[in-house]
């Protein structure tokens, strides 16, 4: 599957002193822990929420929850804990939507188009770079229809680049539990796309002879 371009590292090489300045109430210097990794929190929300202004809210919501409870992060890795507040503002938003009317995925996706954080390739033509924009968009809205747990795992895995233990730590599971929803949520995507091959780029639509 196609996914975001991981960030170069996982955390800024001062992100120890900055966080200490921050607990100790040096916005400044949270700010540029913010500026470091709002684009996984920002892109981690949106393919969870499937909606650029649900996103822009979670990823806000979380940020600031993060900045309230700093004094609860004992060590570790400061990417998983704050992608783990991350992933539970949206599962806070999820659970409202759910007691409201659902949202058709043939919606409008917000914008989204022009927040895309996934640079086009220089060397690719404009119909593979269409191509490409209908492939993403057919997984998008495949992975909208996955379990919330399995969504976040794949997430995690295959669009933040985070390795088992990672994932685990962020989301509070076992490891055993990781792994199975990855797999799980795989193999659950890959029927969606079958099954909705009218949704995919022409070359990547199943035939007759394989479905």
């Amino acid at each position: 599957m196609e996914t975001t371009p991981h960030a170069s590292a996982s955390a800024p090489p001062d992100e120890a002193a900055l966080l200490d300045r921050a607990r100790s109430g040096d916005l400044a210097a949270f700010n540029q822990i913010v500026e470091f990794h709002q684009v996984a929190v920002y892109n981690l929300c949106l393919r969870m929420m499937g909606a650029g202004q649900s996103a822009e809210d979670a990823a806000q919501e979380a940020f600031i929850n993060a900045y309230r409870h700093l004094d609860k992060f004992r060590g570790g890795i400061f990417r998983a804990w704050l992608l783990r507040i991350a992933s539970n503002a949206c599962y806070d938003e999820l659970r409202r939507r759910k007691a409201r009317p659902a949202v058709s995925l043939d919606e409008p996706r917000g914008g989204d188009d022009e927040r895309s954080y996934d640079p086009p390739s220089g060397e690719a033509t404009l119909d593979e770079r269409a191509e490409q924009m209908e492939l993403r968009a057919a997984i998008e809205a495949a992975l909208l229809r996955l379990p919330d747990d399995q969504r976040l795992a794949i997430i995690l895995c295959d669009v933040q680049g985070l390795d088992y233990a990672e994932i685990a730590e962020a989301t509070r599971t076992s490891l055993g539990t990781v792994k199975s929803r990855i797999n799980r949520g795989r193999a659950r995507l890959r029927a969606i796309l079958l099954e909705s091959g009218e949704l995919l780029p022409s070359r990547y639509r199943p035939t007759g002879e394989n479905t």
